[in-house]
This record gives structure tokens, C-alpha cells and sequence, in this order.
């Protein structure tokens, strides 16, 4: 890691409730300009690790540093220069979608009006509807704006696509979350914590899987996929006395084969290559993939 200052340092953070551990000993290094997934099954850990991030919950050990200070002593700095959508959106009920974009707003040092005006034409919201009118995924599309025209230098997200249909969620990522990250000169930070791993497969930099609240992987996106390989083979007849080790795991379906491995996919393909295969495939695996990989090995392949 280079010397630069992290959009996002956790050292060692533990949270706990009661004799519980939420968090157990988490140790991330988020680059600023970065889009970094951070991923998990429900309960492991995302949703307190955000909460510490952002001194809407103390750690009970280890350290918390965004873009270099300290979210508990220097609490107003970092919230001028981070903005956060949860995955439950609430608003002042008598305030109107105009209302509520200047409210939030008037708390920050710079805004981007044709920004503003530009999600607001694409997600279709009326400035003059009441808050208590929108529904749940347009209460999101109203706190995706004003994240994302507050211009920060962190955006933080929790599952912030799981209100929106489809079309909304890949116009969203696509464009919404690329225009904010490309008009920062490559200094916007995004980190994302989501179930919907595949919808942001194409930007995700970097990521963490993490699991009873510890670190189970983190890996670029790139080496991930280069790692985390599949390999499918078709014999004339079933083979006989396969031996695959190395293999994460492998399923058979009589003259089919299919093999998953993140150590030594060479050296499984020149096993099978032996066995001489009508046909012999490789392919690299989507995050979603490598995430079940991780948490669910003996599934992977299913």
C-alpha cells in the first residue's frame, strides 16, 4: 500500500453487542478513487462496519480513519466530504421532493445543480410531490441525488439498488455511479456493500468478502477473476480413476465434468487434457461467483 492517504482505514475494528462480536477484528485499506464492493450474508458484519464508519456506532476496539480523520473527533469534516445511502430511506413526511433536496443541501459546501437536474428528469420525480407520496424505490432514487450531488469524496452505499426495478438498478450503476466516479478525476471514492453483486460487476475495483464479521478475502477484481477459475470437459465415456487435486470442487454428471479452482487451474486442465476430451473449456468467474465460491465451496460448482 502506498503512502497515500485512504478514503477508508479500518484497523483491527471490533464491535460488539453484549458478548457478541458483529465485527471481529476487520482490517480494511480503501484507495480513494476506488469502487470497492464489500460483501457478505446477512448478519455478517456490513451494516455495523458502515455504522462504525460513519460514528453512528463506536467501535468497541481497533481504529476507524476516513480520508485520514477521525469520523468521532473530527465528525463534522467527515461528514462534509462522505455521503451515505442506507438500504431504509426516510424523509421529513411534510417536506416535498424540492423541500428536501434543498434541505439537504443547505448542510452542504458544494452542490451540483445540473446534476440535480439531470437525475431528477432521469428517475422521473416530481419536485413538487410530498415525500410521504414516494415509494419505497423512489425514496432511494431521492437519497441517491442527494449523495451523489453533494459531490463527496466517499459515497458509502448499503444495498443501495434493493428498491429498484431493474431498469432503474442498470441505469443507476451504469450511469449514474460511473458519471459520479469519472467526474472526480479519479479521487471519488465509492464503497458499496451489496447482495446484488452481479448489477456492479463492471465497476467494482477492488473488494472484501467478509463472514461472522472477520475477513475472509479480499482481492482486486481482476485477480480475483484470473484466480477463480471454471473448467468444464466432455469425454466419450465417463472417465475413469479422475484425480483432481487442487480442485475446490467438482461435479460430475456422467461424461461431464466441472471443475472450480482459485490455485492451479493449468494443472487441472492438463489432467483433464489427459484423459483425452471431446471438449475442453476454461472460464474465469463473476464476482457472485467467487463470493458463493468463498462462503459455500461444495456449492460452488452446483
Amino acid at each position: 500500500m502506498s503512502s497515500e492517504t485512504l478514503a477508508i482505514e479500518t484497523r483491527q475494528l471490533v464491535r460488539q453487542f453484549g458478548h457478541r462480536d458483529a465485527v471481529n477484528g476487520l482490517s480494511l485499506q480503501v484507495r480513494p478513487g476506488r469502487c470497492y464492493g464489500f460483501f457478505g450474508r446477512n448478519g455478517a458484519g456490513k451494516t455495523t462496519t458502515i455504522k462504525c464508519l460513519l460514528n453512528l456506532l463506536h467501535p468497541t476496539s481497533g481504529s476507524v480513519r476516513i480520508l485520514g480523520l477521525d469520523p468521532v473527533r473530527d465528525e463534522v469534516a467527515v461528514k462534509e466530504r462522505v455521503a451515505y445511502v442506507p438500504d431504509a430511506v426516510a424523509f421529513y413526511p411534510w417536506m416535498s421532493v424540492r423541500e428536501t433536496l434543498d434541505y439537504v443541501a443547505s448542510f452542504r459546501p458544494r452542490w451540483n445543480d445540473a446534476a440535480e437536474r439531470t437525475l431528477l428528469a432521469r428517475f422521473q420525480l416530481d419536485p413538487t410531490q410530498k415525500a410521504t407520496a414516494l415509494s419505497k424505490g423512489q425514496r432511494t432514487q431521492l437519497a441517491l441525488i442527494g449523495a451523489i450531488c453533494s459531490e463527496p469524496d466517499v459515497l458509502i452505499l448499503d444495498e443501495p439498488t434493493s428498491g429498484l426495478d431493474p431498469i432503474v438498478r442498470r441505469e443507476f450503476v451504469e450511469a449514474v455511479i460511473g458519471a459520479f466516479q469519472d467526474g472526480g478525476a479519479g479521487t471519488r471514492t465509492v464503497f458499496v456493500s451489496t447482495h446484488l453483486i452481479t448489477e456492479f460487476e463492471g465497476l467494482i475495483d477492488e473488494f472484501t468478502i467478509i463472514d461472522n464479521g472477520r475477513d475472509i478475502l479480499t482481492l482486486e477484481a481482476d485477480a480475483a477473476r484470473e484466480r477463480y477459475r471454471k473448467i468444464y470437459a466432455r469425454f466419450a465415456q465417463e472417465p475413469a480413476n479422475l484425480e483432481l487435486p487442487g480442485a475446490q470442487a467438482v461435479r460430475r454428471r456422467g461424461r461431464e465434468v466441472e471443475v472450480l479452482t482459485n490455485t492451479d487451474a493449468e494443472g487441472l486442465v492438463d489432467r483433464l487434457r489427459a484423459h483425452s476430451p471431446e471438449s475442453l473449456v476454461t472460464e474465469a468467474l463473476s464476482l457472485e461467483e467467487i463470493f458463493v465460491a468463498t462462503l459455500q465451496p461444495g456449492a460452488a460448482a452446483a
